[in-house]
């Protein structure tokens, strides 16, 4: 395997990072199979639900699908919890970071945020304040991540509702994820919807 000469990064040279760059391109190609390999773990998670954490997410991906949502909408129903394997605690933001270079900045704002819009479900239960959303009223995505969490979110917990496969998805993770990060027409785009 080829390396770089440096062992500190300021004495790194162009063709240290030209090599870098190469030689991580298959790493970069392989995070779709990375992402639904940890998908297909969570089979197991959610203790004490009616449904696994994967199966929350199918159901979550799947009524957007049906709701007519786009395809980055879609891959985002299916990863909004994503982080709940190495970021219980704060998952959203686990979740979004990952989506943020592929996707549009309304995708990556109701991903980050979701987890305070569902709040107004059970935060009565919790001694947390149910309405903590109202501090993003004025938001452009508001209203679309009070959508998502009500459509989509809060109600796919259900052992009865069938759901899309894992393997249905999976071409739509590998599209988002085969984009160049960061492109401007992406991560923009409908930004004002």
């Amino acid at each position: 395997m080829k390396a770089v000469t440096f062992k500190r990064m300021i004495d790194g040279t162009r063709d240290d990072f030209e090599l870098l760059e190469r030689e991580g391109s298959a790493y970069f190609a392989a995070v779709p199979d990375r992402i639904l390999g940890v998908l297909e773990t969570m089979g197991q998670a959610f203790v004490g639900y009616q449904v696994s954490s994967l199966e929350h997410l199918l159901q979550t991906a799947t009524r957007a699908e049906r709701d007519d949502a786009d395809e980055e909408m879609i891959v985002g129903a299916l990863l909004h919890d994503f982080g709940d394997v190495f970021a219980p605690h704060n998952h959203p933001e686990f979740a979004a970071a990952m989506l943020r270079p592929y996707v549009r900045e309304e995708v990556h704002w109701i991903v980050r945020h979701h987890g305070i819009f569902q709040f107004f479900y059970y935060g009565h239960h919790r001694d947390i304040n149910p309405n903590m959303r109202e501090q993003y009223r004025n938001n452009t995505y508001y209203e679309a991540c009070v959508a998502f969490c009500e459509r989509w979110d809060q109600m796919s917990f259900d052992p009865s509702y069938e759901s899309y496969s894992l393997d249905h998805f999976a071409p739509m993770v590998r599209r988002i994820f085969a984009r160049k990060p960061f492109d401007p027409a992406v991560i923009r785009a409908h930004a004002s919807t």
